[in-house]
């Protein structure tokens, strides 16, 4: 089993930055890849960003060069570092980390951009 938890979430003014954090504990091991998804109010949860195990990255368009995934193994956490955030990146944001077997999901952080 593994647990996520998110935090770093709030309110931001269009072109301000948030870094949000995914602190994973339990079996991580066994842990493929970390994933960040959002949540736009009233839409379906969509696809950010992911980092593999090995270290490698992709990232949704409309993020590509403002949002970056990293990794810190020693505290096994994930982060995504939101710079020049946009209105549109309002949304609940959560983790996913997948196993060969499971799927694996954080309760979720709210980011507000407004002004």
């Amino acid at each position: 089993q593994v647990q996520l938890v998110e935090s770093g979430g709030g309110s931001a003014q269009p072109g301000g930055s948030l870094r949000l954090s995914c602190v994973a504990s339990g079996t991580i091991s066994s842990l493929q890849y970390t994933r960040w998804y959002r949540q736009p109010p009233g839409k379906q949860r969509e696809w950010v960003a992911t980092i593999l195990r090995g270290g490698s990255t992709n990232y949704e368009d409309s993020v590509e060069g403002r949002f970056t995934i990293s990794r810190d193994n020693a505290q096994s956490t994930v982060y995504l570092q939101m710079n020049s955030l946009k209105p549109e990146d309002t949304g609940v944001y959560y983790c996913n980390a997948e196993s060969s077997r499971d799927s694996y999901w954080g309760q979720g952080t709210q980011v507000t951009v407004s002004s």
